[in-house]
């Protein structure tokens, strides 16, 4: 397996993977709209934007998009957000999400991040104990605002 930045090819599948965490969605019945495109586009031409998935052969068994986001915290480095996280249905329990989120993190590390965050829905209490696993830490709360 391989975790490397997503191809256009490959959309169709990053959005079934990201349309049902519990079900696996068949790529082929997914529309890609030209809001899609444009997001993936926007990631692709952006060096701090990487929307990654994790690969066997032609089929994506994962993914995750890594923001990097430079600050003056931490001595000025880089901090590694991750978003967007998902494992096939069929496929999980299998170690492949920890494999996906450890290659992420070094992932970060090799480019000079002091810090990887995420945020979680506060529903999804398996993914909670799953990051907990990997050694995050709830430090801080998060709001949002729809706008």
């Amino acid at each position: 397996m391989i975790l490397r930045p997503a191809t256009r090819a490959e959309l169709p599948a990053v959005l079934a993977l990201l349309a049902d965490e519990d079900e696996v969605v068949d790529p082929a019945s997914i529309v890609v709209t030209a809001a899609y495109e444009r997001a993936f586009a926007s990631i692709g031409a952006d060096p701090r934007n990487e929307m990654l998935v994790l690969a066997d052969g032609d089929l994506v068994l994962g993914c995750l998009q890594a923001t990097y986001v430079p600050g003056l915290g931490k001595g000025g480095a880089e901090r590694a957000l991750i978003e967007a996280v998902r494992i096939r249905a069929d496929r999980r329990g299998g170690g492949l999400g920890r494999e996906l989120m450890e290659r992420a993190v070094a992932r970060a590390k090799e480019r000079g991040c002091a810090l990887v965050q995420l945020t979680s829905d506060k529903r999804r209490t398996d993914a909670h104990r799953f990051y907990a696993s990997l050694g995050f830490a709830r430090s801080h709360d998060g709001f949002k605002l729809a706008l």
